[in-house]
């Protein structure tokens, strides 16, 4: 029944939010999307165990220095987890997950950038980059740009994650993020690392039979550095190295490719290979060794600290898992 006036009673006023779900209602949506903080946040999900790699520079990755962790999205989805070097504008490693691929690259993807890295206000999806006439200083200032590479003419782009290993549409196009590349010597991206990620799909496709797990990085090591103007723009990597971790593999796959599961590694120097036409000498090419060999190479010649691990416990099998579990719980005998 309505008061003898005829009109509706007036509604209660509610009562006031308090300050911090006030505070987390209007910084929620933003919150939700970040990208770059101080943990790879959903993105954790493409590191072994959720755990990122231990004792690399900057591996903290949180507000100290000039390294940031970057969960990489793409149509707000996360995509890939990458620790980035600000100060050198080269990502120090990316971590992702391989999916069943035919290697097929895509040719028709605009390259992007990092927004977050500009502005902590941005969204957290990776954009197009803007027309050389409309970049912002403070994006050139945080990550490297189409620009720093015009004149670079010995090096080529390389993407850490690369499209070969991704099969869906949305997450090849996610790897064409300048923050997921480094230079690479043309001879020694075409004529030594292109054949090996294809030897390492090719692997992966045929005789991991769960989630695969890797890790690819890069070392400096005093190399040089691409100007532009009489500007350091960019860091040169010495060398370029990948790891992965199959905890569950084909046992009964040969013995030539099951000796390197559950993981296994590959370095190479990034310069042209022995015989290649302006080749300085030493050694050229990609070497496959196992991960303790690499995580000794990355200590001894690097500044990675001893405790280096780039898998939770070197990724251990399936397998031994089930057994050791099956160990710890079988009652003691009295």
């Amino acid at each position: 029944m309505f008061p003898r006036s005829g009109c509706p009673p007036s509604p209660r006023p509610l009562p006031p939010l308090p300050p911090l779900l006030l505070l987390l209602l209007l910084t929620g949506a933003r919150l939700a999307q970040a990208s770059v903080g101080d943990t790879f946040g959903e993105c954790s999900q493409f590191l072994y165990m959720r755990t990122p790699p231990a004792g690399l520079p900057g591996g903290g990755g949180g507000g100290g220095g000039s390294f940031r962790r970057i969960c990489q999205r793409y149509g707000d989805k996360p995509r890939y987890a990458t620790l980035y070097d600000r100060a050198r504008r080269l990502p120090v490693y990316s971590a992702y997950t391989f999916k069943k691929s035919d290697g097929q690259r895509r040719v028709d993807t605009p390259w992007m950038y990092e927004p977050q890295l500009v502005s902590e206000e941005e969204g957290g999806n990776m954009k197009v980059l803007p027309p050389d006439e409309e970049l912002d200083p403070l994006l050139e200032e945080s990550q490297v740009v189409l620009q720093d590479f015009v004149d670079a003419t010995l090096y080529q782009r390389s993407t850490l994650n690369p499209d070969q290993h991704q099969a869906d549409d949305d997450d090849k196009a996610a790897t064409y993020t300048l923050t997921n590349v480094v230079p690479l010597l043309a001879p020694f991206l075409e004529e030594s690392w292109t054949p090996y990620l294809d030897v390492l799909r090719r692997r992966l496709n045929n005789f991991c039979r769960g989630t695969s797990y890797v890790v690819t990085g890069v070392a400096v090591s005093g190399g040089p550095t691409i100007r532009r103007g009489n500007t350091d723009r960019l860091a040169v990597p010495r060398y370029l190295w990948s790891a992965y971790c199959c905890p569950r593999f084909d046992r009964n796959s040969p013995y030539a490719v099951r000796y390197k599961f559950p993981s296994h590694a590959a370095y190479g120097l990034n310069q042209p290979p022995v015989g290649a036409a302006g080749a300085a000498g030493g050694r050229g090419g990609v070497l496959e060794v196992p991960l303790k060999t690499l995580e000794g190479l990355l200590r001894n010649r690097t500044d990675a600290g001893p405790g280096l691990a780039l898998f939770h416990r070197d990724c251990v099998s399936e397998n031994a898992a089930k057994k050791r579990r099956r160990r710890e719980s079988v009652p003691a005998t009295p």
